[in-house]
């Protein structure tokens, strides 16, 4: 597996949980460069997954923007050791919409970049909280005693049609329209805000957080079942990687996996 970039194990302290991390990223079997990147702090007070679009060194340009602008902003802003649920939202929303307006505008100026664009999910510890959310379709899941769960929602074409009843959960994993997106990063909508879930980790949970080069090839259940079979998170993000990729990924595939001890 030609990995591109890896994250080691780090632990961090909060209350009586630590968060301890591994991550992976590769360009996959059928691309030429990697439009995906992740972002973790030095302190793993945050994990960011961006996944570019736009071709070549748009999408890599758009995902690299968001993951350093929207890291600045919230070592700026954010107070992480206490948490006020309004003003962290606000913070958070505020440096997700600025990488929005960054991208939008080296979009505007320079024609290498027109129409660039990227997700973004994240997770952020603030005091004995974590803020879980993410503009796009990248995902973050939660393994918590054997209940596997997606705490993100998809801002996909894809999703609107299934919430509407118009299609079925097996005619959207080979619809046409799987990979459209009506909001992502790099246009109006990207600064609509990003309603983070506020989880209280606990001891034993398991958190991963991925482009859809990891859906793309690896179902839920597939995931989970790593997760349970394996408790070293970077081995566990490699295995679900390569999941991915002999499950017929056609993307770019990142995969972070942060563990509560």
């Amino acid at each position: 597996m030609d990995v591109l970039w890896a994250g080691y194990s780090i632990e961090w302290s909060m209350a009586e949980v630590r968060l301890k991390y591994g991550a992976v990223s590769v360009v996959g079997n059928y691309r030429e460069n990697n439009e995906d990147r992740f972002l973790v702090d030095s302190q793993s007070r945050y994990f960011l997954v961006a996944d570019g679009m736009g071709g070549q060194s748009a999408g890599e340009k758009a995902s690299e923007l968001a993951v350093e602008l929207i890291s600045e902003r919230l070592e700026r802003s954010l107070r992480f050791e206490r948490d006020d649920e309004s003003q962290t939202v606000a913070v958070i929303d505020e440096a997700v919409s600025f990488a929005n307006a960054e991208i939008m505008a080296l979009g505007e100026l320079d024609p290498n970049y027109h129409n660039m664009g990227t997700t973004i999910a994240f997770i952020i510890s603030v005091g004995r909280l974590l803020y879980i959310g993410g503009v796009g379709d990248s995902r973050v899941y939660l393994l918590r005693q054997g209940k596997f769960e997606q705490l993100t929602k998809d801002h996909s074409l894809i999703q609107a049609l299934l919430d509407a009843g118009t299609i079925t959960p097996e005619e959207a994993t080979t619809h046409r329209y799987r990979n459209v997106l009506y909001r992502y990063l790099g246009t109006k909508d990207g600064s609509a805000g990003t309603a983070p879930t506020r989880v209280e980790p606990k001891k034993g949970d398991r958190f991963v957080i991925c482009s859809d080069g990891v859906t793309d090839g690896a179902k839920g259940d597939q995931i989970s079942r790593i997760l349970d079979a394996e408790s070293d998170p970077h081995q566990a993000a490699e295995k679900i990687v390569q999941a991915a990729l002999d499950g017929g990924s056609k993307d770019n595939v990142t995969c972070v996996v942060v563990n509560a001890e």
